[in-house]
């Protein structure tokens, strides 16, 4: 699987993957990206600041979408929670999905640890790596944790007002920080 910056070209795609999503969270009974969220204009804004990003496949299929946001990233303003690293320099990472047509061959865990494994290889000055979901999406917060982030805290009222969802960071240049 490798990761292609999108272009609106892969606008309806990303549409197409984040509804399916969407679908996918109501069957499960997640009250996440339901309405008009994520809409289309929050997609083009994504693709048009370069935060957008496709999954493909080794066939050259597209099974995923992932919005990388440089800092600052206002989302976390009302977090009930530290963090691990207070640093400016951080990446957030958004609107994680996989289409259901290609679930099932670890899509979506290839997808966080691309962006990971580009943090750590290209990026240094990145000291932290933020993410959120819905306290109702186990298999999101499970995938999370699978990649060694941290919860860190909660946040309230992103899809609807009383809703929680769960802070994750991870630092990752942590390891090679701590052997020097």
């Amino acid at each position: 699987m490798k990761l292609k910056k999108a272009t609106l070209a892969d606008l309806d795609t990303i549409i197409d993957i984040l509804k399916d999503g969407s679908n996918q969270l109501a069957e499960s009974g997640v009250n996440q990206w339901q309405g008009d969220y994520p809409s289309r204009d929050q997609i083009t804004y994504d693709i048009n600041h370069g935060f957008a990003y496709v999954a493909q496949s080794d066939d050259n299929q597209t099974v995923g979408a992932i919005a990388v946001v440089s800092a600052p990233d206002t989302s976390y303003d009302t977090m009930k929670g530290q963090w691990r690293n207070n640093s400016d320099s951080y990446i957030v990472i958004h609107r994680v999905a996989v289409h259901s047509n290609h679930a099932g061959h670890g899509y979506a865990t290839q997808l966080l640890e691309a962006v990971i494994n580009h943090v750590i290889s290209d990026h240094p000055e990145i000291r932290s790596i933020r993410i959120d979901t819905h306290a109702d999406n186990k298999p999101m917060q499970h995938l999370i944790n699978k990649m060694g982030f941290t919860k860190v805290g909660e946040i309230y009222g992103v899809y609807h007002p009383t809703d929680e969802s769960f802070v994750y960071e991870k630092l990752p240049h942590e390891s090679a920080e701590q052997a020097s």
